[in-house]
């Protein structure tokens, strides 16, 4: 039984949402599912201000458990086509698992949530998935095999570099059901790669 950890950054809801859609499709494949969100470093007045969700119920990453892990799923909504600056910061604090190669080896996969359609989706997936390569980690996409992000007739997140929603420019447009699909097939192919590596 592979373990995952779905760890994510999420100001409104969008990628909080996607995490768990991604931590559903890993159970699925009978994986040991745990799901993590990064510290929020916006003060709590501007963060209320601003309107982000304080009330997610996932409890705060530490570096030190990454390596506990078969699989990391990582998530955070764009800024300016690249990764908040909340995940950099995390991902900055491990250095000294990068040092030691303790993530050599892992299975890592992405996935974000932008305005509109074309506001950097496939940047900030590749922002994501050059730090999973930098600590030694075997890169897991969305395949064309999830046939829902080959649609035409409707709006739809989704790249084969990893699962993604739109949240329109007031982030009033929820993850749709295609996007969650997209998702839980993510948290599915990734934990099943997963087992297959630690077999």
């Amino acid at each position: 039984m592979p373990k995952v950890l779905v760890l994510y950054y999420s100001s409104y809801g969008h990628i909080e949402t996607m995490a768990n859609a991604i931590a559903e499709g890993a159970r699925s494949a009978g994986a040991e599912v745990a799901i993590r969100r990064v510290p929020e470093t916006v003060p709590e007045d501007v963060a209320r201000s601003s309107h982000f969700k304080l009330d997610q119920a996932a409890p705060i990453a530490t570096i030190d458990e990454l390596p506990d892990y078969d699989a990391i799923i990582v998530g955070t909504g764009t800024r300016f086509g690249r990764i908040s600056s909340q995940m950099a910061a995390f991902l900055d604090k491990a250095g000294g698992l990068w040092a030691r190669g303790a993530l050599n080896g892992k299975v890592g996969a992405a996935f974000t949530s932008t305005a509109s359609q074309h506001g950097g989706q496939e940047t900030t997936l590749f922002s994501l998935i050059t730090n999973l390569l930098h600590f030694g980690m075997v890169v897991v996409g969305l395949p064309y095999s999830f046939q829902g992000q080959l649609r035409i007739d409707e709006v739809t997140g989704g790249a084969p570099y990893g699962a993604t929603t739109i949240a329109g420019g007031d982030g009033s447009r929820q993850p749709s059901e295609t996007e969650l699909d997209g998702a839980r097939y993510l948290g599915k192919h990734v934990a099943e790669v997963a087992g297959k590596l630690a077999a």
